[in-house]
């Protein structure tokens, strides 16, 4: 998700009403404030939120009459990218090897989530040979 050559970083909140029409695919700001979980936030806020995305062209919009139906410009999977690029170059300096001796150290790593990533980087390693 960039602007020219640089990414954009979104707030919590900005990332949270994101979340939630990556999900719905397009939606008004009330089906946005519906998917929120109890205590939901105020419809304004919300409404404020969406203004920012949009002006950061992170979302668009449809009008309906008076209504406004928003949808994603950006994919999860194109944020993702950018978070995790941006996260392994600032704090794992590029480096995947970096990345595995990270959690290499952590003592609470699932043991079948280990395996299925040893045959991810198995399966990559054919690829790339």
């Amino acid at each position: 998700m960039k602007k020219g050559d640089k990414v954009v970083t979104l707030t919590k909140a900005e990332e949270r009403i994101m979340q939630i029409l990556w999900d719905l695919d397009k939606g008004f700001i009330k089906d946005i404030q519906e998917n929120f979980p109890d205590p939901k936030p105020p419809y304004n806020t919300i409404s404020t939120i969406v203004r920012v995305l949009v002006k950061k062209e992170i979302i668009s919009f449809k009008t309906y009459g008076g209504s406004y139906q928003y949808y994603p410009l950006i994919s999860r999977e194109q944020y993702r990218s950018d978070q995790m690029g941006k996260l392994m170059n600032n704090y794992f300096g590029n480096s995947l090897k970096e990345v595995v001796h990270f959690f290499s150290e952590k003592k609470d790593i699932d043991i079948g989530e280990l395996d299925e990533a040893l045959r991810m980087l198995e399966d990559l390693k054919k690829k790339k040979s």
